[in-house]
């Protein structure tokens, strides 16, 4: 019997040591992608709020582009959280985490462009992080999608039927 990566055999058996490396895996994703939220919800909400003439004294960019950076940025940093902590289409969090890595690739290259490489270093790692976190949920620990009938669901729909009748 052949066992993949994670210890599943093909006959769908999993172990138990599997299960808790697996489980050990998701919470160290889960962390990732909380520091990262907190990072990219700071660094957005920043670029919204602080006046347009001191932003683009350090960052050699439009004033409009950096706030649109902004909103980009917070966007990222609530698709890495909130479809994955609902179970409400999951997917969207590698596709956020896909967007932020093509953000801080731009970054990246922008603060190389003075020909220094130790600016480069913090926007590398925070873009290697959203590239681990797009590749674990997409190909090691994804995120099912809540069920349709879930409970919360019939909950609320005989909730709906209760009053209709009442």
């Amino acid at each position: 019997m052949r066992t993949d990566t994670l210890g599943a055999s093909s006959h769908g058996y999993v172990s138990s040591a599997t299960r808790s490396t697996s489980k050990r895996i998701n919470i160290a994703i889960w962390t990732v992608q909380v520091l990262l939220a907190a990072l990219f919800l700071f660094a957005g909400g920043f670029k919204l709020v602080a006046p347009i003439a001191d932003m683009t004294k350090q960052i050699p960019l439009p004033g409009v582009f950096l706030r649109f950076l902004g909103v980009v940025e917070i966007s990222g940093a609530l698709g890495l959280i909130l479809p994955s902590l609902l179970r409400i289409r999951p997917w969207l969090t590698p596709l956020a985490s896909g967007g932020l890595v093509i953000i801080m690739s731009g970054a990246t290259s922008l603060s190389m462009i003075g020909g220094k490489m130790a600016p480069a270093a913090m926007p590398f790692v925070v873009g290697l992080l959203a590239g681990l976190v797009l590749y674990a949920r997409t190909r090691v620990v994804p995120i099912r999608e809540r069920a349709r009938g879930s409970e919360w669901q019939v909950t609320s729909s005989a909730a709906i039927r209760a009053r209709r009748t009442a």
